[in-house]
């Protein structure tokens, strides 16, 4: 632990300041006012407490640090450059601007050191929420009797929009349930919005609110008192040390734009740059006689951490071979858990349990397709984490052997409660944290829930599995409210999600196995509530994995008929209605539109040829199959909500039929 003298330390909060200021100004865009606010917190945490290595920003067992209200994003990269992490100087010179590491909003992947992107306010303490849980359970999982190889914080910032946002709830909540003590989050009440003082729409009592959800509430801290905010965290960690401990809220009052003589307090510091005289009046009110961009040298020989950091790291890696020199097999598998890599032999017990599933002749839902996949995988895959939003029992998402995980004990699957938003946020935590490969399951239509939280996986390239289920109106009698039209097509042009409708046992195993072995984004599987009949009887798993291709031939196609899901067996009747009356078509599967979409142009040609008329089928918004199909081709879809009545009735009433794939085909005969 560095301990600086008070007034050392209070240069270090400046320096932070200081840098923020700069880097705004010079930008002319930016958020000052929280780095400005919390500066002093940040010191107390990173320059006394935060156990990392800037010289290895991902060893196993550091502290993560999330900065959830990631507007602030200033704070980080000053916190990184002063710290020593590998992002030079010219890059807080280079803020906001093309192909800089310090984008507008702290990203994971494009800043050394910066554990989750955040900026959808309450989104990343909803992440720090799945990395503690991933902590604990690695720790429950590996740890043993004098060997603690797992042990480290998860410190979050939020401000008061990332407590008025629904999803801070659902995250904290269950925080508390599960006793995540290892989590401390600091609260920066300074009263301010973008919309001037809070207190005209957030009057919620905080401290109260925490408490209730069962944590340990640390009230009314003067956030500019580095003593008070020390005391503060000293009393935090020891929860992390308790058996019974729980995660720990401080809550620190601080003023918005700290140091600035002029909008310190106020709205105008919150999210725009000072302007050149009040940049100058800060200087002189903190006494800061630098120029910018330059930190005096016995701020900058404080806040180094690059020796303390390789040191706490190699005490850690010592701890680890000592581990593995008594637990050489459990060594071995935390390196494997924590490389993201799969066992070995994964690939090779493929073929054996794609054969296993592709001869089970009987109709299924896709959904209990899912669960069988889960059941023949699971024992491969000892990272999986499974859960569900309050719905396993329709969604399926438990698998032979799967340990159910609670507050005290270890397990694989959890159920979150009714917390879509929640369950998504977290899984991005738990992945972010390394160890665990989650899923999660919920309805389709709660996809809007959870959306933008899957947006997030995507742009963080990061192995999430969503299972969708109740796809379509094939759901029936629960109505529109429940029945999926725009969701498929919706979750389809998020940039680097997969999403995967198959159609039967095959196509779906397939499915969860692709979505295991990428390693660079998130897929979502939509999966039916009704049965549906075999149709790969005669089809290879490495078909399937090419997204599309073709299901069914006929010499010399006049047309194809390009389907998914449910609407797979819609297609080869009308294929068979046609053939009745000697016009030839070709039906193809298209189980994953985005892997379709990314193989070779022979590939796509081959399967869907340009200048062979298509005609798409699916229970969905058939806006976009004009992609495949063009614009006079033939779309047989819903373009309208659903309705009440079972799933028979209404594949007749909205028309999609083999009766009306048979016209569309003729149409485009015509």
């Amino acid at each position: 632990m560095n301990n600086p003298s008070p007034e050392l330390a209070h240069q270090m909060a400046n320096a932070i300041r200081m840098l923020a200021v700069d880097a705004v100004e010079k930008a002319k865009s930016g958020h000052p006012g929280a780095p400005m606010g919390m500066a002093d917190i940040a010191e107390v945490l990173w320059n006394r407490y935060l156990k990392h290595n800037p010289a290895n920003p991902h060893w196993p067992d550091r502290d993560r640090f999330v900065l959830s209200n990631g507007h602030g994003s200033m704070l980080i990269y000053a916190l990184l450059q002063l710290t020593g992490y590998d992002l030079p100087m010219a890059e807080l010179k280079n803020f906001r601007q093309l192909h800089s590491k310090t984008p507008g909003h702290p990203e994971v992947g494009v800043t050394p050191g910066v554990e989750t992107t955040t900026g959808p306010l309450g989104q990343g303490i909803t992440n720090a929420v799945g990395m503690a849980l991933a902590e604990k359970l690695l720790a429950q999982e590996f740890n043993r009797d004098g060997h603690h190889i797992v042990d480290h914080f998860t410190y979050a910032f939020l401000g008061d929009g990332c407590l008025m946002e629904g999803i801070s709830h659902e995250a904290c909540s269950l925080a508390g349930t599960l006793r995540l003590s290892k989590l401390v989050a600091f609260y920066d009440d300074n009263g301010i919005s973008i919309d001037g003082q809070v207190e005209g729409w957030f009057t919620d009592d905080t401290p109260k609110r925490f408490e209730a959800y069962g944590w340990h509430v640390i009230p009314d801290v003067d956030g500019h008192k580095p003593e008070a905010v020390e005391a503060a965290l000293i009393e935090a960690r020891k929860q992390g040390q308790l058996a019974t401990g729980k995660p720990t809220m401080i809550c620190c009052k601080t003023v918005i734009g700290m140091g600035s003589p002029h909008k310190a307090g106020t709205h105008d510091v919150h999210g725009a740059a000072l302007g050149a005289a009040e940049v100058q009046a800060t200087r002189e009110a903190l006494g800061w006689t630098a120029e910018p961009f330059v930190i005096p040298p016995e701020v900058a020989m404080a806040w180094n951490a690059v020796d303390r950091g390789k040191q706490a790291e190699v005490e850690w890696r010592e701890r680890f071979e000592a581990f593995r020199a008594q637990y050489p097999q459990d060594a071995a598998e935390f390196e494997r858990r924590m490389s993201g890599g799969l066992l070995p032999d994964f690939a090779d017990r493929l073929p054996a349990i794609f054969n296993a599933i592709a001869n089970k002749p009987d109709a299924i839902a896709t959904r209990k397709a899912s669960q069988n996949a889960l059941d023949a995988l699971a024992p491969l895959l000892p990272e999986l984490f499974g859960g569900s939003a309050d719905l396993t029992g329709s969604n399926l998402t438990n698998f032979k052997g799967c340990v159910k995980a609670g507050r005290d004990a270890w397990g694989n699957h959890l159920s979150y409660g009714v917390r879509e938003f929640g369950m998504a946020a977290i899984m991005n935590g738990i992945t972010l944290h390394g160890g665990y490969i989650p899923y999660g399951g919920t309805f389709l239509t709660f996809s809007d829930y959870s959306r933008n939280a899957i947006r997030m996986a995507a742009l963080m390239k990061r192995r999430v599995i969503h299972v969708f289920t109740h796809d379509s109106i094939g759901l029936g009698e629960d109505g529109p409210t429940h029945q999926s039209v725009e969701h498929v097509p919706s979750l389809r042009i998020i940039p680097g999600l997969d999403v995967w409708r198959p159609a039967d046992g095959l196509e779906t195993a397939v499915a969860w196995v692709c979505a295991i072995e990428r390693c660079d984004g998130p897929s979502a599987l939509c999966l039916s509530r009704q049965n549906l009949p075999r149709v790969t009887e005669h089809i290879a798993a490495a078909q399937i994995r090419q997204g599309g291709y073709i299901l069914s031939e006929m010499e010399h196609p006049q047309v194809a008929i390009v389907a998914t899901g449910s609407e797979i067996e819609i297609a080869l009747a009308a294929q068979k209605a046609l053939a009745a009356e000697g016009i030839r078509t070709r039906v193809v599967s298209m189980p994953c539109s985005n892997i379709f979409d990314r193989q070779p142009s022979d590939w796509q040609e081959a399967v869907l040829p340009i200048n062979l008329p298509t005609v798409a089928v699916e229970a969905a918004h058939p806006d976009f199959w004009r992609k495949y199909v063009g614009r006079t081709g033939a779309v047989v879809g819903i373009a309208s909500f659903g309705e009440s009545a079972p799933a028979k009735d209404l594949y007749a009433y909205f028309g999609i039929t083999a009766e009306k794939v048979v016209e569309a085909v003729k149409g485009q005969l015509a």
